[in-house]
């Protein structure tokens, strides 16, 4: 099962508040995950940010954590960037905060992390990469992406089916500030918060 205070904080997440600005920029998500769905495809999606250092990250880990909660076997989640650094350690120190439990299994300039959100469930592996590396698909995967830049230097992404721009401010603006702990905090679980709209609505024809 999902480990307690993870699903606790899902529990919690009010996706009433997400503004209908938002959700505009989400619906194509929503519709291209519902046609995967109708059509018993299987689901890859790859979160694209230019460094793959932190939101790419939080999204692809929170991803994988909602489609089990909502029951989507089928889908599996990815990260990249345009070009590869380290998974900040930041984003690991709020995610164990919220109840996930992370093993660092290789050192380096590049650790290597193994991201448990499910007792019995496959561990997410994360690692900064570029979105082609060969850990990621290569094709037949919707590229989500989750900054600005990423958004303007990836106009197509090579083996894309479709292509979502869901951006999000980069809680590195606040890196060594006093409000370094509650932004990406705040990061983390706004992105929780959209992504638990869209799986949550898979399969409503109104929307």
């Amino acid at each position: 099962m999902i480990y307690p205070k993870i699903e606790a904080i899902i529990a919690t997440l009010n996706t009433a508040n997400i503004s209908d600005e938002r959700k505009a920029v989400l619906q194509p998500l929503l519709h291209y995950l519902n046609e995967k769905i109708k059509d018993g495809a299987p689901i890859a999606l790859n979160f694209i940010c230019t460094h793959n250092s932190r939101r790419s990250h939080l999204s692809q880990i929170w991803a994988q954590t909602l489609s089990a909660y909502f029951n989507i076997p089928s889908l599996v989640c990815y990260s990249g960037g345009t070009e590869a650094t380290a998974m900040f350690p930041k984003v690991a120190e709020t995610l164990t905060k919220q109840g996930f439990i992370i093993h660092t299994i290789a050192q380096g300039d590049n650790p290597v992390y193994a991201v448990k959100y499910h007792g019995n469930a496959h561990a997410v592996v994360c690692f900064s990469k570029t979105y082609d590396h060969g850990f990621n698909p290569g094709s037949a995967f919707g590229a989500i992406l989750t900054c600005d830049s990423a958004n303007e230097a990836c106009p197509i992404v090579q083996g894309a089916e479709a292509r979502f721009p869901i951006t999000y401010e980069d809680p590195k603006k606040f890196d060594g500030t006093p409000l370094q702990a509650v932004k990406y905090e705040e990061r983390s679980l706004q992105i929780a918060t959209e992504l638990k709209y869209v799986f949550e609505n898979m399969g409503n024809s109104s929307l």
